[in-house]
């Protein structure tokens, strides 16, 4: 969905943020609270996600012998239809991701990470949501038009040959990540915290069912924070990933992704996150946009601390129109944190 008027329900994108502006304004509660850091969002292109993506992450680490458990629950609605020259793409589907993620804080400057998902392809049950926020605001987008006939598709030819299936129930292991960050810089009064952050995917994803690449690839960034005032918090990410092997029997190459995210921290236990996430595609040149174009897209959403060592989180991620085709028509996400201290 977009934020903006090109037929994919934008104003889903502006209650979000009108929300999260509407209740900032209102007056919190006196406390010295600690921020959740930025949402762990990814690429959610069906298929550019198979590609190692390092989601967002604050410069803090752990601190040494704590570890986080946790559960994210990630619903994304894709849904493509081209018929350039010599190509077609007729997508339309929901994934539920559910992602196990761990993360450990091994020294007062270094925490280590892995994540394993599995992944869910299914008809889904945000069509109908999404398709009544398009009658209401811009209009039935093309792609939902041109597919209405059908509940779920995924077939993409190039060249009179399909190169993408996959099956309608399909459940399958995707690729593992494994990632450390190390902490270079501590926040000061002048100084934001600073953080040198590794990834590494491991092809454990059913290939077959494009959950998975076939091939590792390999990450490396930096993280920053800095708090503002009392209650505001500033985050900001920069990545690279030097993919490996092939998708679909195309070339892969270096990925570019940046994100930036402000937290007002509005209790002891409740935050409210507004975050804008890049992403440039490790495809090129392919004829379609669904692999060609990259993402921009912003993601609102509040954490909430329910008991000391536990956390929920919720947000919401949309498309907005700097880079149009690419990204996935919407994504909603509810996580689960557990923190274990030694």
């Amino acid at each position: 969905m977009l934020c903006s008027d090109d037929h994919r329900g934008g104003s889903t994108c502006r209650a979000l943020v009108a929300g999260l502006i509407g209740i900032a304004c209102l007056h919190p509660s006196s406390a010295s609270a600690e921020g959740f850091g930025p949402f762990p969002v990814r690429n959610f292109n069906p298929l550019q996600q198979l590609v190692l993506n390092m989601p967002g992450d604050r410069a803090a680490v752990l601190e040494p012998g704590a570890l986080d458990v946790r559960l994210e629950l990630a619903e994304t609605a894709a849904i493509y239809s081209e018929a350039p020259p010599g190509a077609t793409a007729s997508v339309k589907f929901e994934t539920l991701r559910n992602g196990l993620f761990l993360r450990y804080g091994a020294t007062r400057k270094l925490e280590i990470a892995l994540e394993v998902p599995v992944l869910y392809r299914y008809t889904g049950f945000m069509s109908g949501a999404i398709e009544a926020v398009e009658r209401a605001t811009t209009g039935i987008s093309p792609a939902r038009q041109a597919l209405s006939h059908v509940s779920y598709a995924y077939s993409i030819s190039r060249n009179g040959q399909q190169i993408v299936s996959g099956t309608k129930g399909a459940v399958g292991l995707g690729d593992s990540t494994l990632q450390a960050k190390y902490q270079l810089l501590n926040e000061t009064s002048s100084m934001p915290a600073l953080s040198l952050r590794t990834a590494v995917k491991l092809p454990t994803g059913n290939e077959r069912e494009f959950f998975g690449s076939g091939s590792p690839d390999f990450g490396i960034g930096i993280a920053a924070e800095k708090r503002l005032g009392g209650r505001w918090i500033l985050y900001g990410n920069l990545s690279t990933v030097l993919p490996t092997g092939r998708i679909a029997g195309l070339p892969l190459y270096p990925t570019i992704s940046g994100m930036a995210a402000t937290e007002y921290l509005w209790s002891d236990n409740l935050s409210l996150t507004l975050q804008f996430d890049y992403y440039t595609t490790p495809f090129r040149h392919v004829g379609l946009e669904v692999f060609d174009k990259g993402a921009t897209e912003v993601v609102a959403g509040f954490n909430y601390r329910i008991a000391e060592q536990w956390v929920w989180q919720m947000y919401a991620v949309e498309n907005v129109d700097f880079i149009t085709g690419g990204a996935a028509d919407f994504t909603v996400a509810v996580l689960f944190t557990y923190r274990y201290r030694t």
